[in-house]
């Protein structure tokens, strides 16, 4: 694959897909331990065809962003949280955990090896960052592997969904995302290949995407296709799901904190499918998604709508311009949020 140039791209229309950028980075964890991580121009890797990865699924990723500033430099999200995530997930499929202050090194040494892809200011695009962890020793019986890859790679990206924040039509789903008790908290890629269905049957419908409810009486919502769902009510209360099989968003979180920096009261309950009058916004919200408002939820054949089908709601519309103000470096924000990237 003929690797990617800053010329290959109209920033101001970019989807949201894979280029093989000129650097990642690298390292293997092997004989106990893991080796010395690099930049390296591989794209591909190698591996066992007994790979524990490929049979049984061990493997994990997370995904942040860099953003360009209107000074020139880079800011990348919270990376400490998905380090954190990563290790959590890692626990979770017994994988040895890569530590997390060389996580936060490692992002920031491939962003500023790729620092030419970080779309211009203004654009409204950012660098996606992707980093995995792999179980690529071989092995026959259901067991840990021995050995793994740890890498990251970057891509500029546009909107997750197309038509960026504009409110969209959602639908329940009569599929489970995942088990309480299962690998619903960790990010693992069998929670997203069991989603692939339900999403593709949901866009046939002219839906964005699915929801989901929980995996024991299908009653209360889960997630948004691959985002956390929140919901604003009439008295100002922002809300969002609570259960043992949901990812823990690290965009929820930021929102959670901005939602009471507003002045709303903010928790995290069982919200009921049968209760989606107490909204007067909802939205879906994700590194990839940011945040998407949803126009409305259909269950059952019935369809309910909140704010709008074609207009933003004020409060997350704020919530949207504050996340991305400290994000782009335009705002500040709590402490330790928006962390740069040295480009020298």
């Amino acid at each position: 694959m003929t690797k990617a140039q800053p010329s290959d791209f109209n920033w101001e229309d970019l989807g949201f897909e894979y280029h093989d950028l000129p650097y990642r980075y690298r390292a293997i964890y092997r004989d106990g331990q893991w080796q010395a991580g690099e930049i390296t121009e591989d794209s591909s890797i190698n591996m066992s065809e007994a790979a524990a990865a490929i049979h049984y699924g061990q493997q994990v990723f997370e995904g942040l962003k860099a953003y360009r500033r209107s000074d020139g430099g880079v800011n990348i999200f919270r990376p400490d949280q998905n380090a954190a995530r990563m290790r959590q997930s890692a626990e979770r499929l017994l994988m040895p955990a890569f530590p997390e202050e060389t996580f936060v090194e490692a992002v920031q040494a491939v962003v500023k090896a790729n620092q030419d892809f970080v779309p211009p200011y203004g654009s409204g695009a950012t660098l996606y960052i992707r980093p995995y962890l792999i179980g690529t020793g071989p092995v026959v019986g259901v067991k840990p592997a021995d050995e793994f890859v740890f890498g990251i790679y970057v891509t500029p990206v546009g909107a997750y969904y197309k038509g960026g924040l504009t409110p969209t039509a959602y639908v329940t789903s009569p599929y489970d995302r995942a088990a309480h008790g299962g690998t619903g908290r960790a990010k693992v890629g069998g929670n997203y290949a069991a989603s692939m269905l339900p999403g593709q049957q949901a866009h046939a419908d002219g839906y964005s995407d699915v929801v989901y409810l929980d995996p024991r009486l299908h009653e209360t919502i889960e997630e948004l296709g691959s985002a956390n769902f929140f919901g604003i009510t009439h008295d100002n209360r922002f809300l969002t799901p609570k259960s043992p099989s949901i990812l823990p968003s690290i965009t929820k979180y930021s929102l959670l904190a901005l939602a009471e920096e507003a002045g709303m009261v903010t928790e995290e309950t069982t919200i009921s499918i049968y209760d989606l009058d107490q909204f007067a916004e909802a939205g879906a919200m994700g590194t990839a998604a940011v945040i998407s408002p949803v126009g409305s939820i259909t269950h059952n054949g019935n369809k309910h709508v909140f704010y709008s089908e074609t207009e933003v709601g004020p409060k997350t519309q704020a919530l949207y311009d504050r996340l991305l103000g400290i994000q782009f470096g335009d705002a500040t924000g709590p402490e330790g949020w928006a962390v740069d990237v040295p480009l020298n």
